[in-house]
Protein backbone atom coordinates (compact mmCIF):
# COMPACT_ATOMS: atom_id res chain seq x y z
CA UNK A 1 0.00 0.00 0.00
CA UNK A 2 2.87 2.41 0.77
CA UNK A 3 4.36 4.32 -2.17
CA UNK A 4 6.22 7.60 -2.77
CA UNK A 5 3.28 9.16 -4.62
CA UNK A 6 0.80 8.12 -1.94
CA UNK A 7 3.13 9.56 0.67
CA UNK A 8 3.35 12.91 -1.15
CA UNK A 9 -0.44 12.96 -1.61
CA UNK A 10 -1.38 12.17 1.99
CA UNK A 11 1.44 14.27 3.44
CA UNK A 12 0.43 17.34 1.41
CA UNK A 13 -3.22 16.79 2.30
CA UNK A 14 -2.33 16.68 5.99
CA UNK A 15 -0.20 19.82 5.67
CA UNK A 16 -3.00 21.78 3.99
CA UNK A 17 -5.65 20.49 6.39
CA UNK A 18 -3.65 21.75 9.37
CA UNK A 19 -2.14 24.81 7.65
CA UNK A 20 -5.28 26.20 6.05
CA UNK A 21 -7.08 24.95 9.15
CA UNK A 22 -5.19 27.28 11.46
CA UNK A 23 -5.89 30.21 9.12
CA UNK A 24 -9.59 29.31 9.22
CA UNK A 25 -9.46 29.10 13.01
CA UNK A 26 -8.03 32.61 13.25
CA UNK A 27 -10.18 34.27 10.58
CA UNK A 28 -13.64 32.70 10.64
CA UNK A 29 -16.37 34.14 12.81
CA UNK A 30 -17.21 32.44 16.11
CA UNK A 31 -14.18 30.21 15.99
CA UNK A 32 -12.70 29.84 19.46
CA UNK A 33 -9.38 31.02 18.01
CA UNK A 34 -10.83 34.05 16.19
CA UNK A 35 -8.44 37.03 16.01
CA UNK A 36 -5.57 35.15 17.68
CA UNK A 37 -3.15 36.60 15.16
CA UNK A 38 -0.13 36.11 12.95
CA UNK A 39 1.96 34.27 15.54
CA UNK A 40 -0.69 31.57 15.78
CA UNK A 41 -0.89 31.27 11.99
CA UNK A 42 2.87 30.99 11.47
CA UNK A 43 3.22 28.53 14.35
CA UNK A 44 0.31 26.44 13.09
CA UNK A 45 1.83 26.31 9.61
CA UNK A 46 5.17 25.19 11.04
CA UNK A 47 3.47 22.31 12.85
CA UNK A 48 1.45 21.57 9.71
CA UNK A 49 4.66 21.09 7.73
CA UNK A 50 6.11 18.88 10.47
CA UNK A 51 3.00 16.68 10.54
CA UNK A 52 2.85 16.57 6.75
CA UNK A 53 6.45 15.38 6.43
CA UNK A 54 6.04 12.61 8.97
CA UNK A 55 2.77 11.53 7.35
CA UNK A 56 4.41 11.46 3.92
CA UNK A 57 7.20 9.25 5.25
CA UNK A 58 4.69 6.95 6.95
CA UNK A 59 2.83 6.42 3.67
CA UNK A 60 5.95 5.74 1.62
CA UNK A 61 7.70 8.93 0.54
CA UNK A 62 11.21 8.99 1.97
CA UNK A 63 11.56 12.53 0.61
CA UNK A 64 8.50 14.18 2.17
CA UNK A 65 8.78 17.15 -0.18
CA UNK A 66 5.10 18.27 -0.10
CA UNK A 67 6.09 21.02 -2.51
CA UNK A 68 6.73 20.75 -6.27
CA UNK A 69 9.37 23.48 -6.12
CA UNK A 70 11.30 21.51 -3.50
CA UNK A 71 11.13 18.52 -5.85
CA UNK A 72 12.25 20.77 -8.73
CA UNK A 73 15.17 22.18 -6.75
CA UNK A 74 16.52 18.79 -5.76
CA UNK A 75 16.01 17.55 -9.31
CA UNK A 76 18.21 20.41 -10.52
CA UNK A 77 20.74 19.68 -7.78
CA UNK A 78 20.94 15.96 -8.61
CA UNK A 79 20.33 16.15 -12.36
CA UNK A 80 17.51 13.58 -12.10
CA UNK A 81 13.99 14.77 -12.94
CA UNK A 82 12.18 11.42 -12.76
CA UNK A 83 10.28 12.32 -9.58
CA UNK A 84 9.19 15.79 -10.64
CA UNK A 85 5.97 15.09 -12.54
CA UNK A 86 4.58 12.23 -10.41
CA UNK A 87 5.36 14.05 -7.17
CA UNK A 88 3.83 17.29 -8.46
CA UNK A 89 0.61 15.52 -9.44
CA UNK A 90 0.37 13.89 -6.02
CA UNK A 91 1.17 17.15 -4.21
CA UNK A 92 -1.43 19.18 -6.12
CA UNK A 93 -4.07 16.48 -5.59
CA UNK A 94 -3.25 16.39 -1.89
CA UNK A 95 -3.43 20.17 -1.65
CA UNK A 96 -6.87 20.19 -3.25
CA UNK A 97 -8.23 17.44 -1.00
CA UNK A 98 -6.80 19.09 2.11
CA UNK A 99 -8.58 22.33 1.21
CA UNK A 100 -11.85 20.47 0.74
CA UNK A 101 -11.46 18.96 4.21
CA UNK A 102 -10.92 22.44 5.70
CA UNK A 103 -14.14 23.62 4.07
CA UNK A 104 -16.05 20.67 5.49
CA UNK A 105 -14.47 20.95 8.94
CA UNK A 106 -15.51 24.60 9.34
CA UNK A 107 -18.79 24.25 7.43
CA UNK A 108 -21.09 26.18 9.83
CA UNK A 109 -18.67 29.12 10.01
CA UNK A 110 -18.62 30.12 6.33
CA UNK A 111 -22.20 31.37 6.35
CA UNK A 112 -21.76 33.66 9.36
CA UNK A 113 -18.43 35.11 8.14
CA UNK A 114 -19.39 38.10 6.01
CA UNK A 115 -16.10 39.16 4.40
CA UNK A 116 -15.52 37.18 1.19
CA UNK A 117 -11.82 38.12 1.09
CA UNK A 118 -11.35 36.58 4.53
CA UNK A 119 -12.85 33.35 3.22
CA UNK A 120 -10.52 33.33 0.22
CA UNK A 121 -7.50 34.03 2.44
CA UNK A 122 -8.05 30.71 4.17
CA UNK A 123 -7.38 28.88 0.92
CA UNK A 124 -4.70 30.96 -0.81
CA UNK A 125 -2.36 33.88 -0.38
CA UNK A 126 -2.79 37.54 -1.26
CA UNK A 127 -0.34 40.43 -0.91
CA UNK A 128 -0.54 43.01 1.85
CA UNK A 129 0.22 45.65 -0.81
CA UNK A 130 -0.47 44.62 -4.38
CA UNK A 131 2.61 45.32 -6.46
CA UNK A 132 3.28 42.42 -8.77
CA UNK A 133 7.00 43.03 -9.19
CA UNK A 134 7.54 43.40 -5.45
CA UNK A 135 5.24 40.48 -4.65
CA UNK A 136 7.09 38.26 -7.12
CA UNK A 137 10.44 39.28 -5.63
CA UNK A 138 9.23 38.39 -2.13
CA UNK A 139 8.10 34.92 -3.23
CA UNK A 140 11.37 34.34 -5.09
CA UNK A 141 13.49 35.30 -2.07
CA UNK A 142 11.40 33.39 0.49
CA UNK A 143 11.46 30.22 -1.61
CA UNK A 144 15.18 30.62 -2.27
CA UNK A 145 15.73 30.75 1.49
CA UNK A 146 13.50 27.71 2.01
CA UNK A 147 15.38 25.56 -0.50
CA UNK A 148 18.89 26.76 0.32
CA UNK A 149 18.55 26.29 4.07
CA UNK A 150 16.65 23.00 3.71
CA UNK A 151 19.41 21.81 1.38
CA UNK A 152 22.06 22.80 3.90
CA UNK A 153 20.35 20.71 6.57
CA UNK A 154 21.08 17.51 4.68
CA UNK A 155 24.40 18.58 3.19
CA UNK A 156 27.66 16.93 4.22
CA UNK A 157 29.27 20.31 3.68
CA UNK A 158 27.50 21.43 6.85
CA UNK A 159 27.48 18.24 8.91
CA UNK A 160 29.69 15.27 8.11
CA UNK A 161 26.72 12.92 7.97
CA UNK A 162 24.02 15.44 7.13
CA UNK A 163 21.29 16.19 9.66
CA UNK A 164 20.89 13.71 12.50
CA UNK A 165 18.52 10.87 11.66
CA UNK A 166 14.93 11.88 12.26
CA UNK A 167 15.82 15.52 12.93
CA UNK A 168 15.27 16.98 9.46
CA UNK A 169 11.45 17.31 9.72
CA UNK A 170 11.81 19.33 12.92
CA UNK A 171 14.48 21.56 11.38
CA UNK A 172 12.41 22.17 8.24
CA UNK A 173 9.34 23.06 10.30
CA UNK A 174 11.43 25.56 12.27
CA UNK A 175 12.69 26.96 8.96
CA UNK A 176 9.12 27.44 7.70
CA UNK A 177 8.22 29.10 11.00
CA UNK A 178 11.17 31.47 10.63
CA UNK A 179 10.27 32.31 7.03
CA UNK A 180 6.70 33.02 8.07
CA UNK A 181 7.77 35.34 10.88
CA UNK A 182 10.50 37.18 8.97
CA UNK A 183 9.49 37.07 5.31
CA UNK A 184 5.81 36.11 5.31
CA UNK A 185 4.06 39.38 6.07
CA UNK A 186 4.25 40.85 2.56
CA UNK A 187 2.63 38.08 0.51
CA UNK A 188 1.57 35.41 2.99
CA UNK A 189 4.61 33.27 2.05
CA UNK A 190 3.09 30.77 -0.35
CA UNK A 191 6.57 29.33 -1.17
CA UNK A 192 4.73 26.31 -2.59
CA UNK A 193 2.44 26.18 -5.65
CA UNK A 194 0.63 23.11 -4.29
CA UNK A 195 -0.11 25.05 -1.12
CA UNK A 196 -1.55 28.02 -3.03
CA UNK A 197 -2.86 27.00 -6.45
CA UNK A 198 -4.53 23.72 -5.45
CA UNK A 199 -6.54 25.26 -2.58
CA UNK A 200 -7.31 28.27 -4.80
CA UNK A 201 -8.89 25.89 -7.30
CA UNK A 202 -10.82 24.29 -4.43
CA UNK A 203 -12.05 27.76 -3.43
CA UNK A 204 -13.19 28.34 -7.00
CA UNK A 205 -15.20 25.12 -7.32
CA UNK A 206 -16.57 24.58 -3.80
CA UNK A 207 -20.03 25.95 -2.89
CA UNK A 208 -18.64 28.21 -0.15
CA UNK A 209 -21.35 30.45 1.27
CA UNK A 210 -20.84 34.10 0.32
CA UNK A 211 -17.52 33.65 -1.44
CA UNK A 212 -16.06 36.11 -3.96
CA UNK A 213 -13.81 35.49 -6.97
CA UNK A 214 -10.60 33.49 -6.48
CA UNK A 215 -8.25 36.36 -7.47
CA UNK A 216 -6.85 34.70 -10.58
CA UNK A 217 -5.07 37.91 -11.58
CA UNK A 218 -2.66 37.30 -8.69
CA UNK A 219 -2.55 33.50 -8.85
CA UNK A 220 0.54 33.37 -11.10
CA UNK A 221 2.76 35.11 -8.50
CA UNK A 222 2.77 32.29 -5.90
CA UNK A 223 3.48 29.82 -8.71
CA UNK A 224 6.16 31.58 -10.78
CA UNK A 225 7.94 33.13 -7.79
CA UNK A 226 8.58 29.82 -6.00
CA UNK A 227 9.65 28.17 -9.26
CA UNK A 228 12.26 30.89 -9.88
CA UNK A 229 13.49 30.91 -6.28
CA UNK A 230 13.70 27.13 -6.02
CA UNK A 231 15.44 26.79 -9.37
CA UNK A 232 18.08 29.35 -8.38
CA UNK A 233 18.67 27.67 -5.02
CA UNK A 234 18.81 24.21 -6.60
CA UNK A 235 21.40 25.41 -9.10
CA UNK A 236 23.47 26.97 -6.31
CA UNK A 237 23.35 23.75 -4.28
CA UNK A 238 24.54 21.87 -7.38
CA UNK A 239 27.41 24.33 -7.92
CA UNK A 240 28.43 24.00 -4.28
CA UNK A 241 28.36 20.22 -4.48
CA UNK A 242 26.01 20.13 -1.48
Amino acid sequence: MRSPMLGEFVGTMMMILLGDGVVAAVLLKRSKAENSGWMVITTGWAFAVLCGIFTAILFGSIDGHLNPTITLAFAIQSGSFSKLLPYAVAQFAGGFCGAVLVWLFYLPHWRITEDPEVKRAIFCTAPAIRSYASNLFCEVVATFVLVLVAGSMSSKLVLATGAAAGLSPYLVSCLVWGIGLSLGATTGYAINPARDLAPRIAHAVLPIAGKAHSDWSYAWVPVIGPIIGASAAGLLLRLLGA
